[in-house]
């Protein structure tokens, strides 16, 4: 007996629409750049294990053992008082993301707009460029005094120096965004009789956006390791802080913990900027499917 709901065109499109779901779940689960990924990881994490604790390497004498790092990240007594179990991790891992999501906030709205004008307007290009250009190769532990004298407060010289960072790499690839814009999309928008506005909101805004968010991409990676060094020199809490004062103790273990707690919230921030990237995008995949590209 045929049921009646088979018959339905909206059910059969819900069934389609489940299966093609659970069928890519399922391809990225067995695919092979899931596994060459695993294998990735358990080759680094087998070397560091040999290397330490098996061959003794030299160079590895006083680096804390795979094993010694992962018991001591899930006790929930810690040796050395940082693990998942211990509230404090938690109020270092929520000090550093806090930072980090106030100076790419910063670094967005200003270098965003900063770039679109570098890249679209000659003439405000030659006023402003060759200062950012001379500001832009100076590292950020240089800015580090000149930080703490500006700002009085403990929080405001290391959100600048990630800030810092983090502006300069957006703003360089909005600029450059700008400049691949083919040159005959601003000729048909001046030959249809569009304002300078229009062209700027309808050509040059939407010619950079691939620009745009891959230099995003970049720039909240920028903004973790510059954040950490800024931790390093005026910080009193974050993961910058916990590895700094860990190598002062001696408690070496805590170091890995943070650094490999860095390298999980990085990977997660960029993924979160590439899956808005992506879905904002979408319009760029139909273009580029419709290309055959």
């Amino acid at each position: 007996m045929t049921n009646s709901n088979d018959s339905n065109p909206t059910v059969k499109q819900q069934r389609l629409s489940f299966e093609i779901r659970e069928g890519s779940l399922l391809a990225k689960i067995l695919s092979p750049r899931l596994f060459l990924m695993l294998v990735g990881f358990i080759i680094f994490l087998g070397f560091w294990h040999l290397s330490v604790e098996v061959w003794r390497l030299p160079r590895f004498a006083q680096m804390p053992a795979l094993r010694t790092v992962v018991t001591e990240i899930l006790s929930p007594n810690p040796t050395y008082g940082i693990s998942i179990f211990v509230g404090e991790y938690y109020q270092h891992i929520l000090a550093s993301c806090l930072r980090v999501f106030i100076a790419f906030a910063l670094a967005t709205i200003l270098g965003v707009p900063l770039g679109l004008f570098l890249g679209w307007s000659t003439k405000f290009r030659e006023y402003v460029f060759p200062v950012f250009e001379m500001l832009r190769p100076i590292p950020i532990l240089a800015w580090v005094p000149l930080a703490i004298i500006m700002f009085t407060s403990l929080e405001a010289p290391v959100i600048f120096l990630a800030f810092l960072a983090s502006f300069f790499v957006t703003a360089l690839n909005t600029m450059l965004g700008v400049e691949s814009i083919d040159e005959s999309y601003f000729r048909a928008a001046k030959c249809l009789g569009a304002k300078d506005y229009q062209v700027f909101l309808n050509v040059v805004i939407p010619g950079a956006t691939p620009f745009i968010f891959t230099g995003l991409q970049i720039s909240i990676g920028v903004c973790w390791f510059s954040l950490v060094a800024a931790e390093m020199v005026s910080g009193q809490f974050g993961l910058g802080y916990i590895i700094n004062t860990s190598y002062t103790n001696v408690r070496y273990p805590t170091i890995i913990i943070g650094m490999v707690t860095l390298g999980f919230i990085g990977y997660l921030t960029s993924a979160m900027v590439r899956a808005v990237g992506k879905r904002l995008m979408q319009w760029r995949m139909r273009e580029l499917a419709l290309s055959g590209n």
